[in-house]
Parts: C-alpha cells; sequence; structure tokens
C-alpha cells in the first residue's frame, strides 16, 4: 500500500505572529489536503525575515514530499519571500510576459494600481513553473524535487480568497497532474455533540475509545459549546469499518448529537429549513442581534431568514412585538411569559413559520437576587407552539450572549430535525 503524502505549511507575516491577523489559510490548506490523502505533520508560521523563512523551508524539504507556503507575494518592501526564494532555489528574477498580461486585464479597469511596484508582480524566479492565479497578482510558483526529500514546493499568495481559488482551482490540479497521487486513504468522521462537558463526554464514551483498533484516533474538539469528536483512520481501515465505530459511538451518545457532519450550527438551521421550505425571524433583546448576524451570514440565507426585531427596551417589546404591559409589570422582561411573548409577536409581525426569541441579565450588571445576572430566556415559536427554557449563565456578558444564541438556535435545530 503506498505511503501517506505528507505535507509541511509555512505561513509567512509579521501581522500572523503579532496576532493582529488570524491564520485561516492554514485550515483550509490542512483541510483540502486531507481530502486529497496528503497528511499534514506540521504547520509553522514565520516572520518576514529572510533567515526564518530559509530555515522552514531547509527543515520542510528535508522532511515532507509537499511544502506550501502562503504570505510575502505583495510589491512593498516587506514582501520579500520570492527573493528568498531566488535565493534557496539558487535562481534570479526574470519578468514573465504571461504574468504581466494577465496583470494588465485584471487592472485594465484601475489603471492608476500598474506602477513601478505593480510591475515587480510579474517577476518570478527564473526556475519555477508559474501558475496564474486568476483573481489576483500575485502569481503561484511551484518546484519540483526540492531538497533531501525531492520535494514539491508550492507558494501562493496570503490573501485567503487568492489562496483559496488557487488552491482549488489550480494547486490541486497540478499536483494530481504530476503524478502527486493520493496516498492512503484517511478518513474522518465528525460528530457534533451539545449539552455534555467534555470531561463527562470522556467518561461516557471511555471503554468504546479505549477499545478503539490503534490505527483508529478520537479527537476531543470544544469550541463555543459543542463538542466535536473527529474519528479518523489513517489508511489501515476501509469507510465501512470506520462507520460501524461510528454507529457504536452514536449509540452511546443518544439525544447529546446534533449532527454528524462538521458544519456551522447557522449552517445546519438552514439546511433544515430549507427542507421544509420554511421561513424564520428572530426578536432578541439580550443577544443584540448577534441571532440575525448568523442567521443572515451564509450566501443563499434569504431563502428562510426573513429579518430580525431587536427589542432591546420594553417599549420595542410593546409596540413592536406586541408584548402586553400586563405581563411586562407583572413578570418583568426576564420571563417565560415575555420571551414567549416576543417569539409568537416575530412570527406573526414577521409573516414567517418559526421565529425565535432571546431575553435576559447579561451582566455584568442588572443582576437581582431573583433573576441574578446569566439569566436568560430563550424561546422558539413554531407553527403549532411555543418552546421556552430558562438558561442559567456565567458573569460574562459576551460569554452569556454568544452562550444564549447557541442555545436557542441548538433548541431550534433539534426541533426542525424533527418535523
Amino acid at each position: 500500500m503506498e505511503k501517506t503524502k505528507l505535507a509541511e505549511i509555512i505561513t509567512i507575516g509579521d501581522e500572523l505572529l503579532i496576532g493582529q491577523v488570524i491564520d485561516t489559510n492554514s485550515a483550509f490548506i490542512a483541510q483540502s489536503l486531507g481530502e486529497h490523502g496528503i497528511e499534514v505533520q506540521s504547520i509553522v508560521s514565520v516572520h518576514d525575515e529572510r533567515e526564518q523563512i530559509l530555515a522552514a523551508l531547509r527543515q520542510a524539504t528535508e522532511n515532507a514530499d509537499l511544502v506550501l507556503l502562503t504570505g510575502g507575494l505583495g510589491p512593498t518592501k516587506d514582501d520579500i519571500t520570492k527573493r528568498v526564494l531566488c535565493e534557496f532555489f539558487d535562481t534570479d528574477l526574470v519578468d514573465d510576459n504571461n504574468v504581466r498580461r494577465h496583470i494588465h486585464d485584471l487592472y485594465a479597469s484601475r489603471p492608476a494600481i500598474l506602477n513601478k511596484l505593480t510591475e515587480t508582480q510579474w517577476q518570478v524566479p527564473r526556475n519555477c513553473t508559474v501558475l496564474e492565479n486568476s483573481v489576483g497578482s500575485a502569481p503561484i510558483m511551484l518546484w519540483q524535487n526540492a531538497g533531501a526529500n525531492n520535494a514539491v514546493v508550492v507558494s501562493m499568495p496570503g490573501v485567503p480568497y487568492e489562496m483559496e481559488i488557487a488552491m482549488r482551482d489550480k494547486v490541486l490540479p497540478y499536483l494530481e497532474s504530476i503524478g502527486f497521487s493520493k496516498g492512503r486513504q484517511i478518513i474522518h468522521r465528525n460528530v457534533l455533540v451539545y449539552g455534555v462537558p467534555e470531561s463527562t463526554l470522556a467518561l461516557r464514551i471511555g471503554q468504546w475509545e479505549d477499545a478503539l483498533p490503534p490505527t483508529m484516533h478520537l479527537a476531543y474538539l470544544p469550541k463555543d459549546g459543542i463538542v466535536r469528536l473527529r474519528l479518523s483512520s489513517y489508511g489501515e481501515h476501509t469507510a465501512a469499518e470506520v462507520e460501524s465505530e461510528e454507529k457504536a459511538l452514536l449509540s452511546l451518545l443518544g439525544d447529546s448529537v446534533i449532527a454528524t457532519e462538521d458544519k456551522p450550527i447557522e449552517v445546519l438551521v438552514g439546511e433544515q429549513l430549507r427542507r421544509l421550505n420554511a421561513t424564520i425571524a428572530t426578536a432578541e433583546s439580550c443577544t443584540g442581534g448577534k441571532l440575525a448576524v448568523l442567521l443572515s451570514k451564509h450566501s443563499g440565507s434569504s431563502d428562510f431568514y426573513k429579518g430580525s426585531i431587536i427589542a432591546y427596551s420594553n417599549e420595542v417589546k410593546k409596540n413592536v412585538l406586541n408584548v402586553s404591559s400586563d405581563d411586562l409589570s407583572r413578570y418583568g422582561a426576564v420571563s417565560e411569559a415575555v420571551v414567549a411573548a416576543m417569539a409568537r409577536g416575530a412570527q406573526q409581525v414577521l409573516g414567517v413559520d418559526y421565529a425565535v426569541a432571546t431575553s435576559g441579565v447579561a451582566g455584568p450588571t442588572g443582576g437581582t437576587p431573583d433573576k441574578p445576572v446569566g439569566t436568560v430566556w430563550i424561546a422558539v415559536a413554531t407553527p403549532d407552539e411555543v418552546v421556552t427554557e430558562l438558561l442559567h449563565l456565567g458573569r460574562l456578558r459576551e460569554k452569556n450572549t454568544d452562550r444564549a444564541t447557541l442555545a436557542v438556535l441548538v433548541k431550534l435545530l433539534r426541533i426542525l430535525q424533527n418535523k
């Protein structure tokens, strides 16, 4: 059986190391490679500094079959990647007429961009293979048989959307065309669990996990209230064998599972709404629009999401959502009666099939003995009923609003999944 191809990712840029920019490129590249049977063994971020880039390249080409670099390809003085690649591959820069024509076409409607700095973009190392960057000016550059491991080295732009298109449309097809075929089959199965602490989860499935074959691995990946369990096999098992273990895991988890695919909660909700050909709106108090942001975040969300009412004050609750003054005075804004009325009001005012609502004491001030900071009511209005839940969260405002947002989306998802 062919051995798994190993890759290393090098991201270049001071902004990554000072925390000014979050490195999303590595995650996209790693996922793309995994789907093609290529295992990432390390990810390194380095400054825009010659010695650091050279050292990272030397180490990567000694250990990996494939080295992917992003960043440092702009026209300004701090972008030194091309010059360092010339040094590493013992060559010089030359003009590439194909890149020149592409850049002139790209900026034909914006001629002011074509200046003496832009002209450096069509200079490339003499001994590289150039792949066109269809959406930007920095070319994609590739070398074969580099270093002690005869690695393939690819340099891509650092701008995320440029890199993603380059990876998908240019780099992966080229790797296949030169015989950089898939290695052993890498299989991942993802299970999303909500409402169970990570330690409790580990105890619940401990015997099953201990009995896994040594060539299967389970990872616990908690994030924002959801624990993603990733079951992985690196070439030693068939898809059916991995699926069998996944089924055993699901039977242990029961109703704690909200999905068996790694997708954001709002995407899962949107898929269910599309399946039902249903619409949704939100009525938000303590979450202040976070539900609206998530439900409208992805392209095509207008298929199901119709709008939101941020009813932060009691006046808006009464005058827009038709919450009764009696309920507000008798129970208070943070109450089951009021949040249910908010959900039903949004459903009626915005003419939707489903509506969700939140009302709570986000903190750090505003709590009372009866309703301390972290007290949140959530509601989901369906065509048949209004379902409510009381949450007791913490004292941190941002955490409280995030957790309330997640809780109401999970409750909505579970209702939709049962329709």
